[in-house]
């Protein structure tokens, strides 16, 4: 019991540290947004996040 717990405490600790390598090794590091309003690809496509869709709704009248 105690060795699966200690080994899924490892492999935790190995996924937390390769998900912050960019922020630790690069100067000014950080996470890309990914927020679908941030990223260009998408709003080349005319794609919108829930909360812009639902607002174009509410606009129009066809939020229910």
């Amino acid at each position: 019991m105690i060795e699966t717990l200690l080994i899924t405490v490892l492999i935790i600790a190995i996924a937390v540290a390769l998900l912050s390598v960019k922020l630790i090794f690069r100067r000014n590091g950080s996470f890309s947004s990914q927020h679908i309003h941030d990223s260009k690809a998408m709003r080349d496509r005319g794609i919108h996040c829930v909360i812009d869709q639902d607002r174009e709704a509410r606009r129009r009248g066809g939020a229910w």
